[in-house]
């Protein structure tokens, strides 16, 4: 559908190198988009490069570790210098690689969740700013998630994401005068390299979707489609707004 289309449109994706990031980025190229892949690895955004130029989109690739907001500024300014301008900005680097009971947590812990899950979007949204208001138009997506309701012994990243949806709300409320639309997306249970762990072992697999009411993990296209959905003309009246995608996990 045209209203789907991302023809012209060019896009900043974080965490571009795998999972949900690298889903989306391959979605934005299939609807039109030029896409800027923004993560750590220089090699393994080049593949996920290749795969985007063999839809027939320009990739451009940018090593960036999104917890150093000087390097943040450089890559969104590297991206703007060598597409020309962006249209998407996809906020989708995070994870959390540790379970503990808050009374057991270490502050270094808290420390870093918080930099990886909320300070990079915040960076990205600070460095961005200005060219998307001075162009009056664009898209924002923060990937949050289903966490940000709460998450039992996962308390910096679910506060974390808690965050980013506030700040999806705060920005979209004072952009949306200048035309630009900020919106979150949160993914609920999703089967990548991340947490192969889990949906790998039959036991934690099953424990893990237990309370999912479609009974399954999500795949990272599952995911990448609706932030399509969020880039596209088909979401124009949309801000402000938190879309979860999990299954029905937080209809129970």
């Amino acid at each position: 559908m045209q209203a789907f289309d991302l023809s012209g449109r060019n896009a900043f994706v974080t965490g571009a190198s795998r999972g949900i990031g690298r889903a989306i980025a391959l979605a934005y190229a299939e609807a039109g988009a030029d896409v800027a892949l923004v993560a750590r690895s220089e090699e393994t955004l080049t593949g996920v490069a290749k795969e985007v130029e063999a839809l027939g989109r320009r990739a451009v690739v940018i090593p960036c570790d999104v917890v150093d907001r000087d390097a943040v500024a450089a890559a969104v300014g590297q991206a703007v210098e060598r597409l020309g301008y962006l249209d998407i900005v996809v906020n989708n680097a995070g994870g959390s690689n540790f379970i503990v009971p808050f009374k057991d947590l270490r502050l270094s812990g808290w420390d870093k969740l918080m930099r990886l899950n909320l300070d990079s979007a915040m960076t990205v949204c600070h460095a961005v700013a200005p060219h998307l208001l001075e162009r009056g138009s664009g898209s924002v997506i923060n990937v949050a998630s289903v966490a940000a309701l709460g998450a039992p012994f996962m308390a910096p990243y679910a506060a974390a994401k808690a965050g980013l949806v506030a700040l999806t709300k705060t920005l979209a409320l004072e952009w949306a005068a200048s035309g630009v639309r900020v919106n979150a997306l949160c993914p609920g249970w999703t089967a990548t390299d991340l947490n192969r762990n889990l949906w790998e072992d039959e036991n934690a697999n099953k424990a893990t979707v237990a309370n999912v009411p479609m009974g399954r993990w999500g795949t990272p296209e599952e995911m990448a489609y609706p932030a399509l959905f969020l880039a596209s003309a088909a979401s124009a009246y949309m801000t402000g707004q938190v879309l979860f995608v999990d299954g029905g996990a937080t209809a129970v």
